[in-house]
């Protein structure tokens, strides 16, 4: 386990997402999974299937980031470039992977194959291949990119198969805090918190229920002693402001406790 910060970026592959046809819930997942293992989800981006678009993006992030996940364009239409982006991004060809081949062909009967879904049996050069056990076709990995569907079942059973390949550092340990004021009621005290904790990052949201103004308060770091300490704090301060609210429940943390 890494004691450095292990990055991603993932980036989301689509005309249809960016159109607001398909909503996208695959970000969630990798936020939340890749967090599970130490994996800090950096950046995320909404690209187009367009060839150029792609291999600027992932030759961009992959120098950036630890890790880089792709997801969708890899089905057998003729809009599925991702594959062919992939290997022109890594300067390497766009072959009929043998392993990718031999599965298709064993999942398809006689003549089933044909040459559209033969399409998802190509990988750039040199991939190899990540397991599709619900659809059988697969994504790949190159060097620190992994290609995955954008369907979002079939890319969760494709992360879990290529978890066991990450590694990851300290996970982020997060609590939050359900408060009934206002953030600009409590928005000094905040900034003060955030100065005395610089290592605990301190996000406020805000919302509205039945016409009253509340605020989210989240606390992330990856140290427990520091997390307990700054949520101690925090409850001090909605005390003396004359707030309330209550901790919600985190199975990786248990709660700092009630304010007053």
């Amino acid at each position: 386990m890494s004691k450095e910060p292990v990055t991603a970026c993932a980036l989301i592959i689509g005309n249809e997402i960016l159109s607001g046809r398909t909503q996208d819930v695959n970000l969630a997942f990798l936020g939340r999974r890749l967090n599970e293992v130490g994996i800090r989800l950096m950046e995320a981006r909404i690209i187009p299937d367009v060839e150029a678009v792609i291999v600027a993006a992932v030759n961009e992030v992959r120098r950036r980031f630890d890790y880089v996940f792709t997801t969708g364009g890899i089905g057998p239409t003729h809009d599925d470039i991702t594959a062919a982006s992939i290997a022109k991004a890594f300067g390497v060809s766009l072959v009929l992977n043998p392993e990718a081949h031999a599965r298709l062909q064993a999942h398809y009967g006689p003549g089933e194959l044909n040459e559209a879904r033969l399409r998802m049996a190509h990988a750039p050069e040199g991939a190899v291949l990540i397991d599709n056990p619900i659809s059988i076709a697969p994504g790949f990995q190159m060097e620190n990119v992994f290609v995955m569907a954008g369907i979002p079942t079939i890319m969760q059973a494709m992360f879990e198969g290529i978890v066991h390949r990450l590694a990851g550092g300290v996970p982020l340990r997060a609590r939050s805090f359900t408060l009934d004021m206002p953030e600009g009621a409590i928005a000094r005290e905040l900034g003060q918190l955030q100065e005395k904790y610089s290592d605990v990052e301190i996000g406020s949201y805000p919302f509205s229920r039945q016409g009253r103004f509340g605020t989210r308060l989240v606390l992330r770091t990856t140290d427990e002693e520091r997390l307990a300490a700054a949520a101690r704090d925090l409850d001090g301060i909605v005390a003396r402001l004359g707030g309330s609210g209550t901790w919600d429940p985190d199975p990786a943390c248990p709660p700092a406790g009630q304010s007053a």
